[in-house]
């Protein structure tokens, strides 16, 4: 079945016609990998109108979209879920279309059958089950009148994105701003070069000249990097026309780094700046690398950083937990601060003129008190408890400012506290995180109540001393509040520094205060002492000159800025004030939506990092802001693109993104030539297969102590191919592929990996990566917790979901790159992964896993775990392939083998390794049974354990025209077996001839080994020929793959004809040759 794309002309809500769209999709349409086949055309290179390259992408959009909800409909039992408490029309329901419900959900409880909870976000797509039943109900198609119990909800996608960019792809829906979208419709070369009227001197002002020259003779960047970053910078004061500028950043160039002192220079010039990326990890890492240089280069304390907001998802950016030094410059965070400073009964202006009144006139503040104690008032009692939480969270932190001398500590400090004020004002709203952070708010306030009643209040010096604390260092809070939060073009660094210069006179005066301990009226005296303060009568003198001077200081102060009266309540509104007066503002591609906003200040720059993995579509929703003129691509369009879950969008290129178009259509690009991350092993083959060598190595990483030896052998050098012969890839339920040996092998080498990390105690971190999200679960299962307790040492697993996209997995590592995989398989995949081998073999970094002790043990153990012991016992396997000793298996030993326990199996497997190497046991340590006939004379009996014997005789075998002894394995059995087996035996012994007989029983020692010993089979034909019996140990003779000792060799004899036929061999060796 197929669907016709229709544009909806109604638009009652954002992206509504996007989302009336897939309510009106059965689940079999969104199953149906081909609704839409016929509708979905290859988005072409260049366009004729802007028309035309707006409705190019939709019909892929709707696929994409369609192909999201399948993929998560598909896994929705392991979806997020949650309880419906409650569910009832909303005010807008309007049948038949606005079919609009108000859910309301229980509180979290643990987990659902294993699911995760469910967090209700914006753009949510959910359906409705009754769990008992697993009774689906579409959202789209209406309710059930009486909601029985237990209904949930199960989450399935978030379509926000998909919304914003059908609405940007809808210009009628946003009338947005075309003037950069008309100049990629065609481009040449010509299009990314600079002005050629503002290349002028005469036209430059003497900022921008001024920091070009600043960046020019900065030595920390390279020739390219200068080009790139003077070259964007100058677009700054450009109005002539729009320009687009790509900066290609191959991996290690100093990419982040050149974005951040290219975004710290238009700080600087004050050109206001938009910084988009895919996704909210990359906006925090050009963000990160902003803010440490702007740090660096503050004039006063974090004054400056209202200038940059970084906007977005605070738990998927996990602001508070892992990136709190972000905090400062985050959305959410600035809102409350302002919201908590500019509140009218608290606030900054509360504060300051509270502090003036208290010093000025103190006795009617402390008679204030009294009666606002007799009205008892609730929004006064209100404020009373948020002052004494407060106070209580003031008092928590032992070191205050007065305490502190650095300037930059003191700043730190009052941050802090605002922090945990804000928190503990939050919680304070709700009852249930109240008792847990602050148990004993209220006990306070109970005691408090039942001090008043006893002794009414507290005494005037009492009151003034504790009101001026804090006051003070409140005010010290706001202070820093401010100055962090608000942009500089509404409070200027003179004000500020007047604001310290108050703080200042505050604490000066506070040690003078509490030193006066002269009862209530003695402090009202000192206080009102105002006409005698310079004369020397007066015994607090100095208290009183240090109290005017506070009032004078803090009269300096401004009580109102330029901010709109829009904090009394966390708004929109106080969002949209901190976005449109910053300088410079971060945000995903998507989330640049909420800067389409009327009477915003326009952005005049938009920066996109990593935008080779923007899909060109979303990349409109940043490009059609008001008022922007230029666009700077930054990214690499030879790593991975962009995520595409249709495969029919992805033939059509909707992943595609604008900047990898323009490299299409030779667009001029600013190369950053010069890597400073790999070691050059590392970056040789990469260099060559995806950059035509114009990527050169920086002096740092030629440099000697560059190269790091982590584990001991050249397998372990900073580059090698480490081949896994062994193992098979198994499918993990149709969709991605392990291979459990090469996760053995990875486990072995990260557990070496810690263990030299301990011994040397040198900080390490590793990075794995696998093309199959299966096998990096059984990595990650593997290795389970292991290493999470331990700060220097560190595993971060990933997934490339492109395999021949071999340059982001080539290009992440420092120090060392070890390649794991089939060698074979790979040469012959005729992919970028042939090369690589043919490239590692040719540069002599090619290595078998089981030429290193711990990857051969850790194969065998895997090995011995999936019982795949036909290739465990196969001698080319591993553990026989460079043996001093090769073995041949009989089939009875085979069988017998599958038959014992894991424990034993692995007893029997390290006996072969032993005897391989040529150790024997002693005659103390030997079984001695005594046996009868021909197999006497050779059969040896080694003991496994306390049940099991392993059986066993030298033999002879042909190899490259000689006879060469081997290991020939009869069992593994109990003991009281052996005398049947020996019997047994005897029929095959006794048709050795007495030459092959004595030359099984000969020995050559080397030290404590015995090793094997070869003749040439010149002298061997010599003797036999005066035995023309048949020999069956010539069929040994045969490559060890095809080994056995037939029934038609024992019809030559006259000895019980068939009897040894259970007794056939098969070899490991396989052909190769012996390792001695």
């Amino acid at each position: 079945m197929e669907k016709t794309v229709e544009k909806t002309e109604e638009e009652l809500v954002a992206g509504r016609s996007l989302v009336d769209l897939v309510f009106s999709w059965s689940i079999s349409d969104v199953l149906d990998n081909y609704l839409y086949r016929n509708q979905v055309k290859k988005i072409p290179e260049t366009f004729m109108s802007t028309e035309h390259y707006m409705d190019s992408f939709i019909p892929a959009l709707i696929e994409e979209t369609r192909a999201d909800l399948c993929s998560n409909m598909i896994m929705v039992s392991q979806a997020p879920a949650r309880e419906i408490s409650s569910l009832e029309k909303a005010k807008e329901y309007k049948p038949p279309k606005d079919l609009f419900y108000k859910i309301c959900f229980e509180k979290m409880r643990n987990n659902l059958n294993g699911k995760g909870i469910y967090d209700p976000g914006v753009g949510d797509l959910l359906a409705l089950t009754d769990e008992n039943k697993k009774e689906s109900i579409t959202a789209g198609k209406g309710m059930r009148k009486n909601m029985k119990a237990n209904v949930f909800v199960v989450y399935l996608v978030n379509m926000m994105t998909n919304i914003r960019i059908w609405r940007s792809l809808n210009p009628e829906l946003g009338g947005g701003n075309m003037n950069i979208i008309q100049n990629v419709l065609q481009t040449s070369s010509a299009d990314g070069q600079d002005c050629s009227h503002c290349l002028s001197e005469v036209n430059r002002s003497a900022a921008l000249s001024g920091m070009e020259e600043t960046i020019i003779s900065y030595s920390d960047l390279n020739d390219s990097q200068q080009a790139a970053i003077v070259s964007c910078i100058g677009l700054s004061e450009c109005r002539h026309r729009s320009t687009v500028k790509l900066i290609w950043g191959p991996p290690g160039t100093g990419k982040t780094k050149t974005v951040g002192l290219l975004l710290f220079s238009l700080l600087k010039l004050k050109c206001r700046t938009l910084t988009c990326a895919p996704t909210n990890i990359a906006v925090m890492e050009v963000t990160s690398r902003l803010l440490s240089l702007v740090k660096d280069s503050l004039e006063y304390k974090t004054y400056g950083l209202g200038d940059i907001v970084l906007s977005g998802n605070k738990k998927r950016m996990t602001i508070s937990e892992k990136n709190d030094h972000l905090e400062d410059i985050f959305l959410d965070h600035r809102v409350r601060v302002l919201k908590y400073c500019f509140k009218p009964l608290t606030g900054w202006k509360h504060t300051v003129e509270s502090l003036i009144n208290l010093l000025e006139d103190p006795e009617h503040q402390y008679r204030r008190l009294e009666n606002m104690e007799k009205k008892n008032e609730e929004a006064e009692r209100q404020d009373l408890e948020d002052e004494m939480l407060e106070i209580e969270v003031i008092n928590n932190n032992k070191e205050t400012d007065e305490v502190v001398d650095d300037q930059n500590k003191k700043g730190r400090n009052s941050r802090k506290i605002l922090k945990e004020v804000l928190r503990a004002l939050k919680d304070n709203k709700k009852k249930e995180k109240q008792k847990k952070k602050f148990v004993s708010h209220q006990e306070k306030l109970t005691k408090l109540e039942e001090k008043e009643n006893k002794e009414d209040i507290p005494s005037f010096e009492e009151f003034v001393k504790e009101r001026f604390k804090l006051l003070s260092t409140k005010l010290d809070i706001l202070i820093a509040g401010l100055y962090t939060h608000l942009p500089t073009s509404i409070i200027s660094l003179e004000v500020v520094k007047n604001m310290t210069r108050a703080l200042d006179s505050l604490s000066c005066l506070m040690p003078l205060l509490n030193s006066v301990s002269v009862g209530d009226e003695g402090l009202k005296q000192a206080l009102n002492d105002f006409e005698n303060e310079e004369s020397g009568a007066s015994q607090f003198s100095r208290l009183v000159s240090m109290r005017n001077d506070c009032v004078q200081k803090l009269n300096s102060l401004p009580r109102k800025f330029d901010v709109p009266d829009i904090f009394d309540v966390e708004s929109k509104a106080a969002r949209n004030f901190c976005l449109g007066n910053a300088c410079l503002v971060f945000c995903t591609a998507s989330s640049s939506a909420n800067l389409h906003t009327e009477g915003a200040t326009p952005i005049s720059l938009l920066v996109v990092d990593e935008a080779a993995q923007l899909k060109e579509c979303e990349s409109t929703i940043a490009l059609q802001l008001s008022g922007l003129r230029h666009a700077v691509l930054i990214g690499d369009e030879r790593q991975l693109p962009a995520m595409v879950q249709s495969k029919i969008s992805d033939e059509a290129e909707f992943g595609r993104s604008l900047f990898e178009r323009l490299v299409i259509l030779e667009h001029e690009k600013h190369l950053l030539n010069t890597q400073y991350r790999m070691h050059p092993s590392i970056s040789l083959f990469p260099n060559k297969e995806f950059y035509d060598r114009r990527i050169q190595d920086s002096s740092s990483v030629n440099e000697r102590n560059y190269q790091k030896q982590f584990l001991q052998g050249k397998m372990y050098g900073p580059y090698s191919f480490i081949n896994v012969a062994a193992g098979k890839e198994q499918s993990n339920n149709g969709r991605s592929k392990k291979n459990l040996v090469e996760v053995a092998v990875v486990s072995a080498i990260v557990a070496s990996l810690f263990k030299e990390s301990k011994r040397t105690r040198k900080r390490m971190s590793i990075g794995v990566i696998s093309p199959y999200k299966a096998q990096v679960h059984a990595i990650q299962d593997k290795i389970g917790n292991t290493y999470n307790t331990y700060s220097d040492f560190s595993v971060k697993m990933g997934f490339l979901s492109n395999r021949q996209r071999a340059n982001v997995a080539l290009t992440r590592a420092r120090y060392c790159l070890w390649i794991l995989g089939n060698g074979a398989t790979l040469v012959n995949s005729d992919t970028i992964w042939k090369k690589l081998v043919t490239d590692a073999k040719e540069r002599g970094c090619f290595y078998n896993a089981d030429e290193d002790k711990s990857l051969s043990k850790a194969i065998m153990d895997v090995f011995l775990e999936l019982d795949q012991l036909d290739d465990l016992l196969n001698v080319n396997f591993l553990l026989f392939r460079n043996a001093r000793w090769k073995f041949c298996f009989s089939d009875n030993f085979r069988k017998s083998i599958l038959k014992v326990k894991n424990e034993a199996r692995q007893e029997v497997i390290t006996l072969l390794a032993t005897l391989s190497s040529g150790w024997r046991q002693s005659p103390e340590e030997r079984n001695i049974i005594v046996l009868q006939g021909t197999s006497s004379e050779l059969l040896e009996n080694y003991r496994v354990n306390d049940q099991l014997s392993l059986i066993w005789t030298v033999d002879i075998v042909k190899e490259n025209k000689n006879d060469t002894q081997i290991l020939k394995v009869w069992d593994v059995l109990p003991l009281p077996d052996l005398a049947k087996l020996a019997c047994r035996l005897d029929d095959v012994l006794g048709n050795y001839t007495v030459s092959k007989m004595n030359r099984c029983k000969q020995k050559c020692i080397e030290g404590d080994l015995i090793v094997p010993m070869r003749w040439s089979t010149s002298s061997s034909a010599a003797l036999e020929s005066r035995n023309p019996e048949t020999d069956p140990a010539q069929l040994l003779s045969k490559p060890f793959a095809s080994l056995v000792i037939r029934d038609q060799s024992e019809a030559t004899t006259s000895r019980q004809p068939g009897r040894s036929r259970k007794y056939g061999f098969s070899s490991g060796t396989r052909g190769s040759r012996p390792g001695w």
